[in-house]
């Protein structure tokens, strides 16, 4: 079983209605749910918030720009990403959204409500 000697495992999900620790009950018998519970820490991702794409853009660039090769063992895949995260945060690099407020509302016009000026 994967991580089963872990202490604690930090698990980052998005807010799907599935992903949540009752699953897990559905999943397995209960004693080992509540293993596999007791050993999680869920931190769930904002519902309308960005930072999940903004971890799958990363994730993309991290691949390109360093895990399209052949790497031999773990130690130097972990040297690489290092030196690769090393990089990210010395150019400070940031992620540009082309996607404003007013397109938002114009696109996800039935999220936004609409208010009226008040009449005297």
């Amino acid at each position: 079983m994967h991580y089963a000697a872990a202490e604690r495992v930090v698990l980052v999900q998005d807010n799907l209605n599935t992903h949540k620790p009752a699953s897990l009950y559905e999943a397995f018998p209960p004693e080992e749910a509540r293993r596999i519970l007791d050993k999680l820490e869920i931190h769930y991702t904002p519902k309308h918030g960005s930072w999940l794409d903004m971890a799958e853009t990363e994730l993309g660039i991290l691949s390109r720009q360093c895990l399209d090769r052949r790497m031999d063992n773990r130690q130097f895949l972990t040297s690489e990403v290092a030196a690769w995260e090393t990089d990210r945060n010395n150019l400070q690099c940031k992620v540009h959204w082309q996607f404003t407020t007013a397109d938002a509302r114009t696109k996800l016009w039935r999220l936004y409500p609409v208010i009226e000026p008040v009449k005297n």
